[in-house]
């Protein structure tokens, strides 16, 4: 089946940097395109080629009403549009446009990040689980704003593990806030790319914004507040415990992490895998999983990502293969030493032959 769809403004972003748009269209509802003059021309399956043209034609209408899209926004939306069948591009635009974050206007670029909002919303626990890269503690920063700003919480509270990623640094100078702020800095840069300076600078001098290590919320109980871990998974089980039962009345908190980067000693279980098996079915808060294809920095950090999983599959599998082998050779010794045992003179036999 082919279709035509007049694109008479947008042309540039719409195909995007080296075609990278229109390519997502066509590999996510698997038709091709084709430019003909004013049109693009559209072939494929026909439910595939109704739903790409769906998405044309709002594309056409937010250009005509004026709106603009930034550079890779539209990437995200397509991609969101391409695997959400229920999404429309301009509920989707929509949607980013009631999102205000402070001096920012987000939406969500992927399904997981949608799901990972809306859950915020209606939850007052939720942990977002998965790769770098994805948006976890971004977006998670952007709703505690949002709700600052509102005026539905009173206060916002960023903890993170003290935990090196790999390495050891040793004695670091200066007074204990400068000690702790090269572990809290990615906390820090959210909020400047959200807030302006002297308002972040105000915020967190009267309090009403806390960067702390995770060690600083023992005996508290916080009220009023949007709490966020961040790198959870760095967190020992004692002091996952300790942080989910911080939460106090009129409260959200928001648990990230990635399990494939885990800083802890070998001998440490991470207390975010064990709040995954603990508390999945408690009531009243919920989980969000990433994969790679949530990943919204360079295109290169999802092919990066991938192959370290499809690296540490094959690994196990290697792993599993010799397991198997000592295990069959062990049952081969077993067997000739059982029949040696039971024949003793055939096995004499056979020793004095060689």
């Amino acid at each position: 089946m082919k279709a035509s769809v007049p694109i008479v403004r947008g042309i540039e972003s719409l195909f995007g940097t080296r075609d990278e748009n229109i390519r997502l269209l066509e590999s996510g509802l698997k038709v091709s395109t084709q430019l003909i003059n004013d049109s693009l021309e559209i072939e494929g399956e026909p439910a595939n080629v109704a739903r790409a043209e769906n998405i044309l034609e709002d594309y056409v209408a937010l250009v005509r009403e004026g709106h603009v899209f930034n550079n890779g926004d539209l990437n995200g939306y397509l991609r969101v549009c391409t695997e959400d069948p229920e999404v429309s591009l301009r509920a989707l635009v929509s949607s980013g446009r009631q999102r205000t974050f402070g001096k920012k206007v987000l939406a969500p670029k992927t399904v997981n990040q949608r799901r990972y909002i809306e859950a915020i919303e209606k939850h007052d626990m939720v942990f977002g689980v998965g790769p770098a890269g994805t948006g976890k503690t971004y977006l998670a920063v952007a709703m505690a704003i949002s709700a600052l700003l509102a005026k539905r919480v009173n206060r916002i509270i960023l903890a993170r593990p003290a935990v090196e990623a790999g390495e050891r640094l040793g004695f670091l100078p200066g007074t204990l806030q400068d000690k702790i702020d090269p572990y809290l800095r990615p906390l820090y840069d959210a909020l400047y790319d959200m807030l302006d300076p002297e308002k972040v600078d105000r915020y967190l001098e009267k309090n009403v914004i806390e960067i702390a290590p995770i060690a600083f919320m023992r005996g508290r109980t916080l009220n009023d507040s949007f709490v966020i871990l961040d790198e959870a998974q760095n967190t020992t089980s004692e002091q996952m415990k300790m942080f989910v039962t911080r939460l106090g009345f009129n409260s959200k908190a928001v648990i990230t992490g990635d399990i494939t980067q885990i800083d802890l000693p070998t001998a440490r279980r991470s207390g975010l895998i064990e709040a995954v098996d603990v508390l999945k079915n408690v009531e009243g808060l919920t989980f969000v999983y990433f994969d790679e294809g949530d990943v919204v920095r360079h295109h290169l950090v999802q092919r990066i990502i991938r192959a370290y999983d499809e690296h540490k599959v094959r690994v196990a599998e290697g792993q599993m293969s010799l397991l198997e082998k000592a295990s069959t050779n062990g049952k081969g010794n077993g067997m000739e030493k059982a029949a040696q045992e039971k024949r003793p003179d055939l096995a004499e036999d056979a020793a004095n032959n060689g």
